[in-house]
């Protein structure tokens, strides 16, 4: 008997146009850098020139490393939710969770005497990582459970964050921005970038559980008819989009040492470009990491840029990552959602 999952694989030939696309954007950015490399050689005191200066710097690098890790660690769990066939738009709203809980449990681990350095901001990171799987559970429940609508859920979600992590921090430390509690170097980032990109790639195209979960996402009653609980696989999706977000926000707010409770807060909008990180990917991971690092690069670059002097309204400059990921997805995006996803599936057991 013909097992019905094999229904919803995606076909060979969907296979290769992925691995073209994600191909044709790696070629593409490897060709526009060396090209402005060239150009920044040939130009040296021009512009174009300082630009190259800018990009190709140390201090960029490190700062697109640092910049990535929210983005491409959630855009990497917001992949396994909607495979999974469930939106989650409140990425921005687990950041915000995390980066707070982390920043406060390393802080009072350390004032506390309990743990000092280096342990109290390991575990304040895991503390970030499980407020942030907590809040995706509960936002898991509502939408599945309860069929409440995924897109107004998470909505919830991130306002809830957005207002509660500033007013937690002012109730403990007086302001919406918490003391400083030591921080983690950039690299720590970089490894989690790479681990989390290459656990996510093997875990959706090598193992039953990623076949379930795109099963769930493109044809749940294939996956019912074999016996799998689709709610279940829903569950573990939304649930890991939990995990990794939480990973990325605590390394965000590790990395710069608090937690920066003012305006959108220290994330400032990074949940919502890992969206678009995981859609110009096309859901897959690798696409995802190498559209996550594009835009963090970009971040990082406008802040160098405002240091050049040539006049540049500050506010005009931190709208180049906003626009680009505007072109990206006006110009480029060829993203085919999963068929199911955003639907409610009911059981036929």
């Amino acid at each position: 008997m013909r097992n019905p999952i094999a229904d919803v694989d995606v076909p060979l030939l969907d296979e290769l146009v992925d691995s073209e696309y994600v191909r044709s954007l790696i070629l593409g950015t490897v060709g526009v850098f060396a090209l402005l490399g060239v150009l920044g050689l040939l130009f040296p005191e021009t512009v174009v020139g300082d630009l190259a200066g800018i990009v190709f710097s140390g201090g960029t690098a490190a700062a697109t490393v640092r910049l990535s890790a929210p983005i491409v660690l959630a855009a990497l769990g917001g992949i396994f939710a909607e495979k999974s066939g469930v939106i989650n738009i409140g990425l921005e709203g687990l950041l915000i969770i995390s980066a707070f809980t982390s920043i406060y449990v390393a802080f009072v681990l350390g004032d506390a005497g309990v743990a000092t350095g280096s342990s109290a901001l390991f575990v304040g990171f895991l503390a970030g990582v499980l407020a942030s799987t907590v809040l995706a559970v509960v936002f898991g429940v509502v939408c599945i459970e309860f069929k409440a609508d995924q897109i107004i859920a998470g909505l919830a979600i991130w306002l809830i964050a957005l207002g509660l992590a500033p007013f937690l921090s002012t109730v403990f430390f007086g302001s919406v921005n918490t003391p400083g509690v030591g921080n983690v170097s950039w690299h720590y980032s970089g490894v989690l970038i790479v681990v989390g990109t290459a656990v996510s790639w093997w875990t959706l195209n090598h193992t039953a559980f990623g076949k379930h979960i795109k099963a769930a996402g493109e044809n749940p009653k294939a996956l019912d008819t074999v016996g799998v609980s689709v709610s279940k696989i829903r569950h573990a999706g939304v649930m890991l989009s939990g995990v990794f977000a939480g990973a990325g926000g605590g390394a965000l707010a590790l990395t710069v040492g608090r937690f920066i409770g003012s305006g959108e807060t220290m994330v400032q909008g990074k949940g919502f470009i890992a969206i678009v990180a995981y859609l110009f990917g096309n859901y897959n991971p690798i696409g995802a990491l190498g559209a996550g690092a594009l835009f963090a690069g970009l971040e990082a670059t406008q802040l160098r840029l405002q240091q050049l002097g040539y006049g540049i309204p500050s506010s005009l400059v931190e709208t180049i990552p906003y626009v680009v990921v505007i072109l990206v997805l006006a110009l480029v995006g060829r993203t085919r959602l999963p068929a199911a996803a955003g639907e409610h599936y009911e059981t036929e057991e």
